[in-house]
């Protein structure tokens, strides 16, 4: 083979590479949330600056869509609900475990920072501090995913 054929197919690879490069990196994540909630908007900017695709409902039958996405548990809820990649992500989550989960695929529902944690992204910390992130299954089943 010569070298002309060589210098066209790594030019075409690297071009392939930048292309696909570009797009897999913003993923989309569908966020419902009550339209008064400041920091479930802290959060929405929070997950933008950190380059995921945003979509925002909102809604005041939070519970319900909770409910229908298989987080009926109450003691895992939070003030907003986003779906992505097949999981639901309750509250506060960071975008590390957001992250995480979509690489790692889990068989669980979702993962869920229950309540609104002080020293979390879209509250009062851009950096997790001090609380728990906790995954979830159909079956109920809780285990801590990561520790704050």
């Amino acid at each position: 083979m010569n070298r002309t054929f060589f210098f066209t197919l790594s030019l075409s690879i690297a071009i392939a590479f930048t292309f696909t490069g570009n797009t897999a990196t913003a993923e989309t994540i569908t966020v419902y949330k009550s339209p008064t909630c400041g920091c479930c908007n802290g959060w929405v900017d929070y997950l933008r600056d950190e380059g995921f695709t945003v979509e925002t409902i909102e809604t005041d039958v939070l519970t319900e869509i909770k409910a229908d996405h298989g987080l009926t548990d109450g003691r895992l809820m939070s003030c907003h609900t986003a779906l992505v990649d097949g999981y639901v992500v309750e509250g506060h989550v960071p975008v590390n475990d957001i992250r995480r989960l979509i690489e790692e695929k889990p068989d669980i529902v979702g993962i869920t920072a229950p309540g609104m944690p002080q020293m979390s992204p879209g509250m009062n910390s851009l950096i997790p501090k001090e609380y728990d992130v906790l995954s979830f299954n159909k079956d109920g089943e809780v285990k801590v995913f990561s520790r704050y």
